[in-house]
């Protein structure tokens, strides 16, 4: 079953650590994906931008408008993400304990919710989204 765990950190804490800590953590977290692909967990994962580059997008009555920044104001923000193949949700929460942000944050660990085309279903109905 695939889960994604969503990275959170307090960028404030980040951008406090000295280059060769920040570069250490960076490493750690290379090698983490390196030993999660040897076992077959990993599906893929990206690091994020720093918040002051995120733009909100949200469509109302049919008008599209954009806001700078993150959706909402937090203490942590979502730093990036790690698909990951585990059996079950106890698996992907020990998956995801590994990951070394989660000593600066937290790791929100979500199993992927799988869309099913309208025709492949049986009784034809697809998900939808409840």
């Amino acid at each position: 079953m695939k889960y994604v765990a969503l990275v959170y950190y307090d960028e404030n804490i980040m951008k406090a650590m000295s280059q060769s800590e920040w570069d250490a953590l960076n490493q750690e977290c290379m090698a983490g994906v390196e030993n999660l692909q040897a076992k077959g967990h990993y599906l893929g994962g990206e690091p994020l931008q720093p918040v002051e580059t995120a733009t909100t997008v949200r469509v109302r009555n049919s008008q599209m408008s954009t806001t700078d920044g993150p959706f909402a104001e937090t203490k942590e923000q979502l730093a990036g993400f790690y698909l990951l193949d585990a059996r079950d949700l106890n698996e992907a929460i020990q998956l995801a304990g590994r990951i070394p942000p989660a000593r600066y944050g937290s790791v929100e660990v979500r199993p992927v919710r799988e869309l099913v085309p309208e025709g492949n279903v049986a009784g034809g109905h697809g998900d939808t989204g409840r």
